[in-house]
């Protein structure tokens, strides 16, 4: 008996009846870390990435067949641009023949940047996560997070003190449903342009002397970080909702402060041709992705 023979006579358990009838809403691999290079614009930078694949199953079935989500990774994460991540999702749903399902990809992003006044380059890294969900109408959603880290000076401290001012590190979080394309670049530079001053990886003296007097003559509550970013967010017709999140890692207080905006934006009246995104739940703004 040859090895084909044997295997075709293994029984598959998992494709069993159910007789429960209970539909599982996402059944899938979580935590898996593979090694990609994500292109992104004219950018393609090679990360390792954490991946959760998972699919609706249906009451009468048993099981899924979890080997088919790593069979996917194998054979299409190599590279990956937002396309080539919306094709995985669908190549999933028909590998598993399910109707709906979610891929999440959770990496660290390296950003090349120039110090203002030096000019010399480092690496800052950013957290980024891709969430694309197909829904049961087979309806495509892409969600883009970034993770930005900034400087904010308080303004109530720059009033009342004679001198100085206390400032803080902040994590800028932006999650975006996608429309149409946009780089991971860009959504960075919205969240840098709310913030008192960007963050550098590399500062020579007269770069630190900048940085200072920059974030202290553009000083921003954390309430300033949200509304700024909101209000970018709601010029941009490529981007159908958001979840905007600051948080200052307070220099004078042994807590944070924190601030949320979440909307759901109006569909423009003239949806442009190529628009092919909505919301579905797997990747919904409030929600806990799968």
């Amino acid at each position: 008996m040859n090895a084909l023979t044997a295997m075709q006579l293994l029984p598959d358990v998992q494709a069993q009846a159910d007789f429960r009838k209970q539909r599982i809403d996402a059944v899938g691999v979580k935590g898996v870390r593979y090694p990609v290079v994500i292109h992104s614009g004219r950018h393609a930078i090679a990360t390792i990435a954490t991946f959760s694949m998972t699919v609706a199953l249906a009451a009468e079935i048993k099981g899924t067949h979890m080997s088919r989500f790593i069979e996917l990774i194998e054979a299409r994460a190599g590279h990956l641009d937002q396309a080539g991540f919306r094709a995985m999702v669908f190549e999933m749903l028909e590998r598993l023949d399910a109707r709906s399902g979610s891929i999440t990809l959770h990496f660290p992003y390296f950003v090349s940047k120039a110090a203002p006044v030096s000019g010399v380059n480092s690496l800052l890294d950013h957290d980024v996560e891709w969430c694309g969900s197909v829904d049961a109408d087979g309806q495509f959603a892409l969600r883009l997070r970034v993770v930005v880290p900034a400087t904010s000076l308080c303004p109530c401290s720059k009033e009342i003190s004679a001198y100085g001012a206390h400032n803080q590190r902040s994590h800028i979080s932006i999650a975006a449903n996608l429309l149409e394309s946009m780089s991971m670049e860009e959504l960075i530079a919205i969240a840098e342009a709310s913030a008192s001053c960007e963050v550098y990886g590399l500062l020579k003296r007269a770069d630190e002397k900048f940085v200072t007097e920059r974030a202290y003559d553009n000083p921003k509550f954390v309430e300033d970080l949200v509304r700024d970013v909101a209000h970018a967010l709601d010029q941009d017709a490529r981007i159908g909702g958001y979840l905007i999140e600051a948080e200052n890692f307070e220099s004078i207080h042994n807590h944070s402060a924190f601030a949320r905006i979440e909307r759901i934006l109006p569909a423009p009246a003239a949806p442009s041709a190529n628009r092919h995104l909505r919301a579905a739940p797997p990747c919904s703004l409030n929600g806990v992705s799968s």
